[in-house]
């Protein structure tokens, strides 16, 4: 594994039964890098976070994270590497019963012997990296989704990680949100020397904090390359995807027989 690499992924195939979602998926992501990662709704894009924190395992091929194979790893390797991870929810995923600070504070308490006051100062600092220092008290159903996702973001940083994964991030956000939410990725990475991995299918949002950014079609990337490049691409997969275009070769309608086979069987 290059050592430029938070993580690798070699000819990953994976399947839920018969379905197949990824057939030969190969990518990197690069230390210190926003890299995005992009399809159609049902391509597979969380179930490729899913793989890359082993909480799938591939059928076949390999994922390395920050130099180990994450599937060949026992329990306690397994737990150890994890911890090195941070993960934003596409929905929260905030514990409901909790405060926004005791969501925070959480991890801190169980995967650390840190003092109460120390872990007061750290979750305090977290929320102020995403403007939420005084909403700590507030409870989970008091935040509106924006908040939410901040907050997500300040348990994603909580044990200092070197990668952060993004699931949907700007899904149900209005503008405004998904402007904070897509600066707030872009400037805690940078600031902190994390790497970070954004899951969407919101390419205009996306495309204005990521670096590189590779798109899923088939089980297999389809096309990739930098942000420039990507705006600028006569490929008819990224233009479709980019530009939103009803036809092209992302298909409407789920593979099926043809209209009149269906209604003869029905007769």
């Amino acid at each position: 594994m290059s050592p430029s690499n938070v993580v690798e992924i070699r000819d990953l195939a994976f399947a839920y039964g018969s379905h197949q979602i990824f057939k030969s998926v190969n990518l990197d992501i690069p230390k210190g890098k926003v890299i995005g990662i992009m399809g159609a709704s049902g391509c597979g894009k969380t179930t490729l976070m899913q793989l890359i924190g082993a909480q799938l395992r591939p059928s076949r091929g390999t994922v390395k994270v920050l130099g180990e194979d994450i599937h060949s790893l026992d329990r306690d390797a397994l737990y150890r590497l994890r911890r090195k991870m941070g993960m934003q929810f596409q929905q929260g995923g905030l514990f409901t019963d909790l405060s926004v600070f005791e969501n925070i504070a959480f991890q801190m308490r169980e995967k650390t012997d840190l003092p109460e006051d120390m872990i007061n100062d750290l979750v305090l600092m977290k929320l102020n990296a995403v403007g939420l220092r005084g909403a700590a008290q507030l409870m989970p159903s008091e935040c509106s989704g924006g908040m939410a996702r901040r907050v997500g973001l300040a348990r994603a940083l909580a044990l200092d990680p070197d990668l952060i994964m993004y699931d949907e991030p700007f899904a149900g956000l209005d503008p405004i949100s998904c402007n904070v939410v897509g600066k707030l990725i872009r400037r805690l990475n940078d600031a902190l020397g994390v790497t970070s991995i954004v899951v969407s299918y919101d390419a205009q949002e996306s495309l204005r904090c990521i670096d590189y950014v590779y798109f899923l079609a088939d089980g297999v990337v389809v096309a990739q390359g930098s942000t420039e490049d990507v705006k600028n691409s006569d490929d008819p997969f990224v233009k479709q995807f980019i530009k939103g275009l009803p036809d092209g070769p992302v298909p409407f309608h789920y593979p099926q027989d043809t209209y009149a086979a269906d209604l003869e069987l029905k007769a």
